[in-house]
């Protein structure tokens, strides 16, 4: 694993304005609950673990529009069906969308806010601005 340093001041003028420097973090932060910080960790790898894949990140990222239907899902993302089904399956085990039945249709949705917050983040750092 690499060692993180700090940021010589040569190092901090290449970093972009808008993302705060690591001195930037709350005092109280560094005293925090190890056991806590562990726990925390736990669930941020897991959820990056759930992102981790194309198929998933795709998913999740049209939910964020709202509630979608598995044939919805596959007509705008082009996954073929059988790869989608493993693909939700995989975010519902690990609680990242939730479903409603309506009929023989099954609606999905994103679970909460916490992987809104982290799909906003990833979608202001990758995609592209138009």
């Amino acid at each position: 694993m690499p060692r993180v340093t700090a940021l010589s001041p040569d190092d901090r003028a290449s970093v972009p304005a808008d993302v705060a420097p690591l001195d930037a973090v709350p005092p109280e932060a560094a005293s925090l609950d190890v056991a806590r910080l562990r726990a925390a960790a736990c669930d941020a790898t897991a959820l990056l673990r759930a992102l981790a894949n194309e198929d998933r990140l795709l998913i999740l990222c049209q939910l964020t529009q709202g509630e979608l239907s598995v044939g919805a899902l596959e007509a705008q993302l082009d996954i073929r069906q059988p790869t989608l089904s493993q693909q939700l399956a995989v975010l519902r085990a690990e609680s990242l969308v939730t479903t409603r039945r309506d009929g023989k249709r099954i609606y999905y949705s994103v679970a909460d806010g916490a992987v809104l917050a982290v799909l906003a983040c990833l979608y202001d750092q990758f995609c592209p601005k138009s």
